[in-house]
């Protein structure tokens, strides 16, 4: 099971095979953040039940990439196979958060919950679904499979499938503010 999970990961990211090889490029020779974080969070997720002292040794190693990478995604996140990582930073995916298989993320995107309101809760996402650069999408809601969820969208509702999100217009006002941001 393991295995499956990281190769459907690794062909994500052109990488076809879990050869020590292919493991040293990624880790050492040119690593990959992406990759190198999903890896690290699908044993941290493996051995969770299995075996304490390797999940510790991952836990912590799991901690140290969040930093380096700027990734802030709960081991706890039901993730499904063949998931991307586009760019790293400023990643946030709550820990209750469920998402689908073959999915693309973006740098900037934050899936977080909602404390207030009849969407009270954290959201699904389905299978092959985008999520585009600072993307954020908030609440006990479902995007549904084949969703493209564009650059700077803001997503608080129920998405069906196969749609695409796009942001709100620019808004541009008769009043010049650059003395107070210029200086």
């Amino acid at each position: 099971m393991l295995k499956s999970i990281l190769l459907a990961d690794f062909k994500r990211y052109n990488r076809h095979s879990l050869s020590i090889r292919t493991l040293c490029n990624v880790f050492v020779v040119q690593p990959i953040p992406g990759l190198k974080y999903m890896t690290i969070f699908r044993l941290v997720q493996h051995y969770r039940t299995r075996n304490r002292f390797l999940f510790y040794f991952f836990f912590l190693w799991l901690r140290r990439l969040k930093v380096k990478y700027g990734f802030d995604i709960s081991y706890r996140t039901q993730i499904g196979k063949g998931f991307y990582i586009g760019h790293f930073g400023n990643v946030v995916i709550h820990g209750d958060s469920i998402i689908g298989e073959n999915c693309n993320i973006s740098q900037g995107i934050t899936i977080g919950v909602s404390n207030y309101g009849k969407k009270k809760g954290v959201p699904t996402i389905g299978n092959r679904v985008f999520l585009g650069p600072n993307a954020c999408v908030f609440g006990n809601i479902t995007i549904g499979d084949n969703v493209v969820i564009g650059a700077n969208s803001v997503v608080t509702d129920t998405v069906p499938a196969g749609k695409t999100v796009l942001p709100s217009g620019v808004s541009i006002i008769d009043k010049d503010l650059s003395e107070y941001y210029i200086q």
